[in-house]
């Protein structure tokens, strides 16, 4: 399957057994909006604020970071609650177009599932003219899939840190201009405003404007002048919206890893990674 499917295909195979659909829409930080009720038939939810981000306090700082990846068995546990079976493939959306749909590719994909993002996300389906339903929590059938985890597909502050001062990877950073350069302070209570030293600012929605990713082309051009040639290491404000650059360098056949932890890691006030502010 590949790496990002449209609505046509995803009309076309929603009723194949071996296909899962899942709902990882996510509310902005902060919003308090609550999420879809409906979504795209027979999709369940991935709850990125809940069984699939980690919980635990690692580093007596608190969470590493917000939206940490789980260890890989308690990733299994959870897509197994879920209903997702051995074999099976998976297309992830979510109800923004593309915002936290690619965290939830890059997690399946890392994990060793074969995975996609719907480009256009639930309002491309809607606006199709297609059906919507109750997203549900499971898929009703017992889960049995296993893990098989590519280390390389996360990394840590440490190997970002390396990246920063060697210049051997470039360090791209998804959130809005005006997080980046510190103007606007960051939503998260105890994070500091600005940036890594060193990182460039690529913001997620110019890769995917109205919620559609660029065609490869134009996203392979946006990432070469971002980045040259450099392998990428991908960051945002908690590692959701890093994975759309990650799907944007893996569709212009880049080699790209995220920073799990990201912003709300390395800006934490307690965490002693220096910060730079401006554009």
């Amino acid at each position: 399957m590949r790496d990002l499917v449209d609505v046509d295909w995803l009309a076309e195979h929603l009723r194949d057994d071996d296909l899962v659909v899942l709902d990882a829409s996510m509310a902005p930080p902060g919003s308090g909006d609550p999420l879809p009720a409906e979504g795209i038939p027979g999709a369940v939810r991935f709850d990125l604020e809940g069984a699939f981000s980690r919980h635990d306090e690692s580093d007596g700082l608190g969470p590493v970071g917000v939206h940490d990846m789980p260890a890989p068995a308690d990733f299994e546990r959870a897509l197994r609650a879920i209903g997702v079976r051995a074999g099976d493939r998976v297309v992830a959306y979510d109800a923004a177009g593309l915002f936290s749909s690619a965290r939830a590719w890059w997690m399946l994909r890392a994990a060793g599932i074969d995975a996609a993002v719907l480009d256009g996300g639930l309002p491309a389906w809607a606006d199709a003219g297609h059906p919507l339903a109750p997203v549900a929590a499971s898929t009703g059938r017992d889960g049995d899939v296993v893990v098989r985890w590519d280390a390389s597909a996360l990394v840590d502050a440490d190997a970002v840190a390396v990246a920063l001062a060697s210049g051997e990877a470039a360090v791209l950073d998804a959130r809005s201009p005006s997080r980046f350069s510190g103007d606007e302070p960051d939503p998260r209570e105890g994070v500091r405003a600005g940036h890594m030293p060193g990182a460039g600012s690529l913001h997620y929605a110019t890769l995917a404007p109205g919620g559609r990713m660029l065609p490869p082309e134009q996203l392979a051009e946006r990432l070469r002048a971002a980045a040259g040639e450099r392998p990428i290491v991908a960051s945002c404000g908690s590692g959701v919206t890093a994975a759309v650059i990650a799907l944007a360098a893996t569709l212009a056949g880049r080699a790209v890893a995220v920073y799990d932890g990201s912003w709300s890691e390395w800006g934490r006030a307690d965490s002693g990674r220096p910060v730079a502010t401006g554009a």
